[in-house]
């Protein structure tokens, strides 16, 4: 069991149970070891191809077989790697594990870079006539679509094994923001009403801010923060170097702009980005109208940003974790019960969950995996409601890849970040109505359910789409020539929240620049233009969620379609089979009328008091 996140326990203490099954991958280190080094060894092996991909629809196969064994047995070290660092970052073998894998991709990108620029010398007329007369290359048919019509923007070999060696170098600025926001980065402990004083941590943060103890939540915001501000500079540098490597590929690949080449690789239309951020500056008031609500059921005169997480409900929930699988389990029953039972498998027999809180454990939670492994969740799980809210979202992520990994080959066994963010917020929003009938009696309940509800708009339909904007702006200086420096990110950033505060919040000087190095807190940005997704996900997510909660079947199989089809789509006519436009703006429309519902329940249940 977790100990208080006051004093999160050391890497050895949970359970085996409730971490990650790393032995379902490689026995041990030296056996992943054994592999990274074979690996190496047989990457120059694909060399032998170069030059040679036109002889033959044979020679186009046996290079598929090949090249994609490869590459998922890279996808397996490196992920490996990746999941040993995240969970303890002061595992410095870990580190330098995940060091070795970053450049074991670039190796491999660089080694296999001569591919698609030699298939493209290919007459496509040649290449579907080898598809009509080779019945096993059939299955690249939409590979080869999507391929040709990127043609425009793969260069030649050349260009492009250069740009796969860059990628290690390229990677590592992101490697950089993670050492020293989870493991240099110490802040100064929070201290209660009562004297008592808390250490702060990655893990232990969004519990702090989660407390009746306004002084407690005062103390950890500002000295959170504080602790970004003093590393303002380099952060700074940082995501900007990051956002001159999005420019820098998107020129390289003779792009417009970085946003362009960013939605280019999954065939996402600009408006769709465009259209997001004028909805939501056009909805802003449903928010303002929260923050007067929330304002008033906390008895204050004014809101702080600190406030924003305080507990409504006079009694929180505790959720073991057990209980919370099954809650979830019971939830997804209407996708069936062969998706209920995969996930209560996962959770509780698999162990695809590393469960509760340990030192130098990252920050956030994620689902991530690899194709032939199970798909694994890392999280910090502190018996509360968000953490329910938090487990059913990452299921979504997981059930998504367990799906496409069951259902598809490898060449389609991955999903655009576009639809990524639709299987998570769907199970929360089947959770929730779950157990919105489950207590109905219970008013404690309906409001702590309706604050994590708001806690989850927040971040997805609130912060992300805010943190797009920001994006954009800093981006579109960068593009033009212009300098950016930690003040001009942070008054930037200060800007937007304010406005979508709507003057519910105090706002000084110091707070402007505590709140303002609030994109210092998202590595998310380090993902070219990725957090708008988290609201189109949302949107798209509660517009699917409708018509099966209303028992509609047909749409329950629709959605397991979606869920099952993996890259073999492009993602937005995923989308459309599965029931939801994204080109328009309806269900991003239709979402903040859910957003209005909950607002409105949570005034009339904060009556009582």
């Amino acid at each position: 069991m977790p100990a208080t996140p006051a004093n999160a326990p050391s890497r050895s203490a949970p359970a085996v149970e409730y971490t990650w099954n790393a032995e379902s991958l490689f026995k041990d280190r030296a056996a992943w070891t054994k592999e990274y080094n074979a690996l190496i060894e047989l990457l120059p092996m694909l060399s032998a191809y170069r030059g040679r991909i036109a002889e033959s629809p044979e020679t186009l196969l046996e290079w598929f077989d090949h090249a994609l064994n490869l590459q998922r047995r890279v996808d397996i070290v490196s992920f490996y790697a990746f999941m040993l660092r995240e969970c303890n970052a002061n595992d410095a073998e870990a580190a330098a594990m995940s060091s070795q894998a970053g450049t074991l991709i670039a190796k491999f990108q660089a080694a296999a870079a001569f591919f698609e620029p030699e298939l493209l010398t290919i007459p496509r007329e040649t290449l579907d006539d080898w598809l009509s007369k080779e019945k096993k290359l059939r299955v690249y048919q939409h590979y080869l679509d999507n391929l040709f019509r990127r043609a425009a923007h793969i260069r030649s070999a050349e260009v492009e094994e250069t740009v796969g060696l860059a990628m290690d170098m390229m990677l590592s600025i992101e490697m950089v923001n993670s050492e020293l926001t989870n493991a240099d980065m110490v802040f100064v402990p929070a201290g209660g009403m009562n004297g008592r004083v808390i250490e702060i941590t990655q893990t232990n943060y969004e519990t702090l801010l989660n407390h009746p103890d306004r002084e407690l939540r005062r103390t950890a915001w500002e000295r959170y923060h504080d602790g970004y501000v003093q590393h303002k500079n380099t952060l700074a540098a940082n995501l900007a170097l990051a956002f001159k490597r999005d420019i820098f590929l998107s020129r390289v690949r003779r792009h417009e702009s970085s946003l362009k080449a960013a939605l280019h690789e999954s065939n996402i239309p600009e408006r769709v980005y465009r259209s997001l951020i004028d909805t939501f500056k056009k909805n802003l008031p449903t928010w303002h109208r929260y923050w007067a609500i929330r304002r008033r059921a906390l008895e204050l005169d004014t809101l702080a940003p600190y406030d924003v997480w305080a507990p409504i409900a006079k009694k929180q929930p505790v959720v073991p974790y057990k209980q919370a699988v099954e809650w979830i389990s019971e939830a997804m029953k209407l996708l069936g019960k062969e998706y209920s039972k995969a996930i209560r498998r996962g959770c509780l027999e698999e162990r695809w969950v590393d469960v509760y809180p340990t030192k130098g454990k990252r920050q956030g939670a994620f689902s991530y995996g690899a194709y032939g492994t199970h798909p694994f969740i890392m999280m910090s799980y502190n018996n509360t409601l968000g953490d329910v809210s938090t487990l059913a979202h990452e299921l979504g992520h997981s059930m998504h890849s367990y799906l496409t990994w069951k259902t598809q080959p490898y060449i389609y066994g991955s999903y655009s970040m576009f639809v990524a963010e639709v299987a998570s917020n769907f199970n929360q929003a089947l959770t929730r109505a779950y157990l919105m009938k489950e207590k109905a009696d219970d008013t404690q309940f309906q409001i702590a359910l309706i604050e994590e509800a708001m806690d989850n708009f927040h971040r997805y339909f609130f912060q992300m789409p805010t943190l797009a904007r920001f994006e954009l702006e800093i981006h579109e200086r960068i593009e033009a020539g212009k300098g950016v420096t930690a003040d001009d990110m942070i008054a930037l950033m200060a800007d937007l929240l304010e406005e979508g505060y709507g003057g519910e919040m105090a706002m000084d000087a110091p707070t402007r620049r505590r709140i303002g190095m609030t994109w210092a807190t998202f590595g998310h940005l380090y993902m070219n233009y990725y957090v708008f997704q988290y609201a189109t996900g949302i949107s798209a997510a509660h517009a699917l969620a409708a018509p099966i909660l209303a028992g509609d079947e047909a749409a329950a199989e629709r959605y397991l379609a979606f869920l099952s089809s993996g890259s073999s789509r492009y993602p937005v006519d995923a989308l459309k089979e599965a029931g939801v436009d994204m080109t328009t703006p309806t269900a991003v429309e239709e979402t903040f009328a859910t957003l209005a519902k909950y607002v409105d329940k949570l005034a009339e249940l904060t009556d009582v008091y």
